[in-house]
């Protein structure tokens, strides 16, 4: 793409119409533009329209977000490999260009493109910097020191901005020579340059408070020491370097004096505050990470930045625009609880004033908190009860008693539990009215409630759980209104849900109704924490790992519950609640599922799943739903095999519509329960079902890798139930070119060996004959080509299931039939070392009895010529048998390619409700040792003293000596 005048006017006009609010024109726009991306010098066109004085504003800013795009997918783009679409990149003479251009046009720029810019170079930076742009450091270097001198902070700001988004990576990647070298050189470029502006502009604050100057000027100043501060814990992150630790007096002189000086003119406004709040809370981030790493050099400064944050904790309200300078300043006080420095918290009343001044006033509900608890259940679900409030007030002053606790837990307790007394108190006087005391008690037992190493059971301190249990909870349990008071009621049913294994039985079953009967709350949160709480309490596993509540105790309850879970759904916003749809899997799982039950279910089930299938958008909702009805088929079906048919009525149109319609996010769930619904038929199969066969059989329906799995399984359960279908017109060439499709790549190639282990499994040997030589070949080819440990471990599970159905002679036969002599290669070569890294207690019985067999049986192996292959067989078979897991599978796991597990489509999610159950093909041998042992015993007896000789002079001594513990153990001998 060439610049001139004609393509700055089309490509004008193309932004122009972005923007537009009709449809049509926005969308034809906009395909124009991604159409025009493919073109080579396209960025570099968008660049230059953006720095074109004389375009309007509006279609500029356009055009630099749509460059920044373009760089982020164009300038070191990644193929997806569930689509196999590839964006063209940007060609390197194009990237030369741009990097030349950006830095001078994004200074020249007005803010709102100077900031998408900012961004754009980041994109680059992030790929680039430094080695690959060794100019951009020392031209950023040079335009700061420029723009200091004339006070440009327009111009010092976005420079600024970009240093600190390069340097990022510095807060987050692992400490690598390579990232250490990348921080030496910007340790060198721009520490002093760093320093400079932070003293000049320093010096100018200082000036222009104490001569009155306005917030205008004083916004900008500002805005320039948070980037600096910003910038600093970036080069300080990985390890303190010596440039900051010569200058500390410099950095830790301005840093107290931000925490400890009013300016009146900015705070005097919200916009203000908020600007200097932000350069605080910089100031606690970047002390706290000194605390945390570097705590020897800054003990000297510990005291004074400890009292300047307790006053400014003091003096922070409660607003939740100063949220983030109260959370840092409070983790700055926790991260010295916990440092050698604690004794700063010993002193007579400091930990009570903590308790009283800090903790309590975060702990207790503000506005805010009751806004969420009613706008945004999901968030506030997510932060209370799932622990991602870890940045909220609330979480933060909890931590900070946890911390102190850690050295003076004695002390914390009698303060904290005076104060959730002093609490109950308030609200005893006065329900209605104190609530939130209530509320802030419930809060503060459950935050700082410990949980036990290894387990889901927590204990407390503060007080005696049964007892708090009985006279703050249950009241609100029982409460007639489950409407009134929603967040007293959440806390109350949180509370229940954590402590749920130290509450009895009995009494917790006598409020089991009282959940089923707030799952008709209107507060989305209440019958979200019912569900979760009922749920929960279907997993309490008493001593011994028996399950505490069983379907007897639910059953009962069983309609209701049912009926009262599916109505909590239609409440607005509860339509895709995950809780609720747990909670109905767990039910689903534990209780007596009668037939009066199972209608309603299942009639439930599958119009939530058509109406989710419209719009997929909550894949947790949608995998509990799956397991929903995974789990209802097959438990109700095996009690009551007449369900099937009904069931299928149901299920199966919803099925064909995902199929139909190919929503993708679906098709593996679709898949698996068609398998199941597959195993649990009789022969004949349905003709719907041979249909759903047909299109399984099609080479297309298995380019999307997330469906593999899903497909593999689908195919197994036809195998299995149907074998002579399989054998006519030519579908098994079809099934056995699927098997060569997916064991001839690593990353399917175990997918590959579940359907061939399936064709051998299930039918006769006189089907497959005519195809065995096309099997041995795909997987020679592919041992030749490009083995793993993996596949090499799979084609020993597959020779071993080969020769216990069709016996050592055939094995051995048909390999040799493709190459002559093949078989004792492969024997020696990869059977014999990998036999002691299989795992899996079918596969592990599957492959020692195998190999017994083919030392016993096998005339190749008893050949007076492969006597030392003989002894080497049989190592490796007593290394199998007498060795633990973990001390002979010792290899390195293989990974994933990591595209097949990026995004929602791409990746495949087993259903544990819809598993298939693996059959053993070895039932009537029960211990492969002993299987060993007399099969040894009865060839030794048919050759008396060839066979100790061998055993001698091929067992490692390890296993000559376990062999011999074997036999003494089954009371056999050898010959």
């Amino acid at each position: 793409m060439e610049w001139n005048p004609e393509t700055l006017q089309n490509l004008s006009q193309c932004f122009f119409h972005t923007l537009s609010p009709a449809p049509e024109p926005r969308r034809a726009a906009e395909k124009s533009l991604a159409e025009a991306a493919d073109n080579p010098n396209y960025g570099l066109v968008v660049l230059r329209l953006v720095a074109e004085q004389t375009v309007d504003d509006h279609i500029r800013h356009a055009a630099a977000v749509n460059f920044k795009n373009h760089l982020r997918y164009r300038w070191a783009p990644s193929s997806d490999s569930n689509s196999g679409s590839t964006l063209v990149p940007i060609l390197d003479p194009e990237k030369e260009q741009i990097k030349a251009l950006i830095v001078t046009l994004m200074l020249s720029s007005t803010p709102r493109i100077q900031s998408q810019l900012s961004e754009a170079l980041a994109v680059i930076g992030k790929h680039d910097f430094p080695k690959s742009w060794p100019s951009l450091l020392p031209e950023l270097v040079a335009n700061l020191r420029a723009a200091s001198q004339s006070n440009d902070y327009v111009s010092i700001n976005g420079i600024l901005g970009t240093a600190n988004s390069i340097f990022k990576k510095f807060r987050y990647q692992y400490k690598t020579n390579d990232l250490l070298l990348d921080l030496r050189y910007c340790l060198d470029n721009f520490c002093v340059p760093l320093l400079e502006i932070f003293l000049q502009t320093a010096a100018l604050i200082d000036y222009t408070v104490s001569t009155g100057g306005p917030a205008a000027t004083l916004k900008p100043l500002f805005e320039s020491q948070r980037l600096c501060c910003r910038i600093f814990y970036s080069l300080n992150f990985q390890e303190l370097p010596e440039f900051f630790e010569d200058h500390m007096k410099e950095w830790m002189g301005e840093f107290k004096k931000y925490l400890t000086t009013s300016y009146t003119a900015l705070e005097s406004s919200s916009d203000g505050l908020a600007v200097v709040d932000e350069l605080k809370a910089a100031v606690c981030e970047n002390i706290s990470l000194y605390m945390e790493k570097n705590e020897e050099e800054f003990q000297g400064y510990l005291n004074d930045f400890a009292l300047a944050v307790w006053t400014l904790l003091g003096n922070v309200s409660q607003s939740s625009s100063r949220d983030r300078l109260a959370v840092t300043a409070i983790k700055f006080l926790t991260t010295v609880s916990i440092s050698v420095h604690h004794t700063l918290f010993s002193g007579e009343g400091v930990i009570p004033q903590i308790c009283q001044s800090i903790v309590i006033p975060n702990v207790r509900l503000r506005d805010e908190d009751e806004e969420l608890f009613e706008m945004n259940f999901v968030e506030f679900i997510r932060r209370d009860m799932e622990g991602s409030d870890i940045d909220t007030r609330r979480r933060i002053a909890c931590e900070l008693l946890k911390g102190i606790a850690t050295n003076y837990k004695q002390k914390v307790t009698e303060v904290v539990s005076v104060q959730i007394q002093n609490l109950l108190s308030s609200f005893a006087a006065n329900p209605v009215g104190n609530w939130k005391d209530k509320d802030c008690a419930i809060y503060l037992v459950v935050s700082l409630a410990t949980k036990k190493a290894g387990g889901t059971s927590v204990s407390t301190d503060l007080v005696d759980v049964q007892s708090f249990f009985t006279s703050v909870i249950v009241p609100e349990l029982q409460s007639q209104d489950v409407n009134a008071f929603p967040m007293l009621k959440a806390g109350a049913l949180k509370f229940f849900t954590m402590f749920r294994s130290q509450i009895p039985k009995p009494l917790a079953f006598q409020l089991f109704q009282d959940l089923v009967r707030f799952l008709g709350a209107e507060s989305n949160v209440v019958h979200s924490y019912a569900a979760s709480c009922i749920e929960k309490l279907l997993l309490v596993k008493d001593e011994g790992g028996r399950a505490r509540y069983e379907s007897a105790d639910i059953t009962p309850y069983l309609p209701v519950l049912m009926t009262n879970l599916f109505n909590a759904m239609k409440f607005s916003e509860s339509e895709e609640n995950q809780y609720l749809m747990k909670c109905i899997m767990r039910i689903l799982g534990v209780a007596e599922i009668s037939t009066e039950v199972a209608g309603p279910c299942i009639s439930g089930l599958t119009s939530i799943l058509n109406e989710v299938c419209k719009n997929p958008k909550n894949p947790i909702f949608n995998h509990y739903l799956f397991e929903s009805v995974a789990v209802l088929v097959r438990r109700a079906c095996q009690r009551d095999p007449s369900l099937i048919s009904p069931f299928e009525a149901s299920i199966l149109p919803s099925l064909q519509m995902i199929l139909q319609n190919d929503v993708s996010e679906f098709l593996p769930y679709a898949f698996q329960l068609l398998a199941q619904l597959v195993e649990l038929n009789r022969p004949p199969i349905a003709p719907n079902y041979m249909e759903i066969f047909k299109i399984l059989l099609i080479p297309e329906s298995w380019k999307r890798s997330s469906n593999v799995p899903a497909l593999v399984r689908l195919l197994q359960a036809f195998l299995q139930k149907v074998p002579h279908e399989i054998s006519q017109e030519g579908r098994l060439a079809q099934v056995l070119g699927i098997f060569n499709m997916l064991v001839s790549s690593p990353t399917s190639d175990d997918q590959g060996f579940y359907v061939l282990n399936t064709v051998i499994d299930n039918l006769e040997y006189g089907v497959i004959a005519p195809y065995v030589a096309h099997i041995w070949n795909a997987l020679f080819v592919r041992l030749q080509n490009n083995r793993t440990v993996k596949f090499v471990k799979n084609f020993v599970i597959f020779m071993s299931l080969f020769l216990v159905k069709h016996n050592s002679t055939t094995l051995v036969d048909s390999m040799n039939a493709v190459q002559p002599a093949i078989f004792r290669t492969i024997v020696e070569q990869f059977w014999i070392p990998n036999l002691k890294l299989i795992t899996g207690a079918i596969e592990f019985k599957l492959t020692a009895v195998a190999s017994t067999r083919l030392i016993c049986e096998s005339p190749v192996l008893l050949d007076a010529s492969a006597v030392e292959v003989w002894g080497k067989m049989l190592d490796s078979i007593v290394t199998l048998i007498s060795r633990p897991e973990e001390d002979r599978v010792d290899e390195e796991p293989e990974l994933r390619d990591i595209a097949e597990n990026v995004g929602y489509t791409a990746a495949f999610v087993n259903l544990y409700n819809a598993g298939k159950k693996e059959e053993d093909p070895l039932k009537d041998i029960k211990d492969p040792k002993e299987f060993l042992v007399a099969s040894l015993a009865r060839i030794s007896a048919t050759s008396p003293g060839r066979f100790p000789q061998i055993i001698n002079e091929n067992l490692e001594s390890a296993n000559r000596e376990a062999l011999h513990k074997l036999f003494s153990s089954y009371n056999c001998t050898i010959v």
